[in-house]
């Protein structure tokens, strides 16, 4: 049981996000993981929920008091966190507000509705508790939750995927970001190149020489067909129907390194947990 947290130190868009889907969505089909992808990002921004589901308009329920729109409240962290509040959260309960991708594969804790719900020093205890029931807890880690809440959900975690950029200013952010911490560069990391163009002259072979990095760099490369069934929540069905291709298809490539960023993942954590 592990907590892989992906995060990247910018606010620039790195493909953060879209790795986490299509390595977990992988690791599903691929392997016999329960894991359960926890989101700290708010529901109405996050392209998880597009991913895997259609966007669905609530039902009219007509109570005493008029029609209630407010069906769906409950799921994902809203309401998890209001059975935290009152000390009856248990890591069995949490699969109870979590959203099937595939059964007993992969599920989905959605970020909060909105603004109005404090959930953020509760991130902690969720994913904590996440760990003694699901085999692979992946936390999609935003900069909207505080610092110091992010550094424990970092600090805690079993290994720490950090996204970059192919530009040299996120490069050499990531390499200042290792010297005034230690944690950066030691085993528990592995840095991520998310909309990857293998043409770039800061492709990862490159990256790595520059960074005198000697662990794998990791890459998903930027695919159409991935991105327009992420805008279509059919995800699922495109890695079903693309797992076998010859490797002259267009999507060999990305296939390949999903597989590669996913197996070396699965390695790593194998890796630190026979060292400790």
């Amino acid at each position: 049981m592990s907590v892989v947290t992906f995060w990247n130190s910018e606010k620039e868009e790195t493909g953060k996000t879209m790795e986490i889907i299509a390595v977990s969505t992988y690791l599903a089909i691929e392997h016999n993981y329960k894991i359960l992808i926890i989101s700290t990002t708010e529901r109405k921004n996050d392209v998880i929920k597009t991913s895997f589901w259609q966007e669905k308009k609530p039902k009219k329920n007509l109570g005493i008091f008029g029609p209630n729109r407010n069906v769906d409240m409950q799921s994902g962290i809203s309401g998890l966190v209001r059975v935290a509040r009152s000390n009856k959260i248990s890591p069995e309960i949490i699969t109870n507000y979590a959203k099937i991708v595939f059964k007993d594969r992969l599920e989905v804790l959605l970020g909060k509705d909105g603004d109005e719900l404090e959930v953020e020093d509760l991130y902690p205890q969720i994913i904590n508790m996440a760990n003694k029931y699901y085999d692979l807890v992946i936390v999609d880690l935003d900069d909207n939750v505080p610092k110091d809440i992010r550094e424990e959900i970092i600090k805690d975690s079993d290994l720490i995927v950090v996204n970059m950029s192919q530009r040299l200013k996120s490069i050499n952010n990531f390499a200042e970001l290792r010297e005034e911490n230690p944690l950066y560069k030691s085993n528990k990391v592995l840095i991520s190149m998310g909309k990857y163009d293998r043409h770039s002259k800061y492709n990862c072979k490159n990256i790595s020489r520059y960074l005198g990095e000697k662990k794998d760099i990791l890459t998903i490369p930027y695919n159409t067909l991935f991105f327009e069934a992420s805008e279509e929540a059919k995800v699922p069905d495109f890695f079903l129907r693309v797992r076998k291709v010859d490797p002259e298809d267009r999507n060999s490539f990305f296939l390949q390194e999903v597989k590669r960023a996913s197996e070396n993942i699965i390695y790593r954590l194998q890796d630190l947990q026979s060292k400790m």
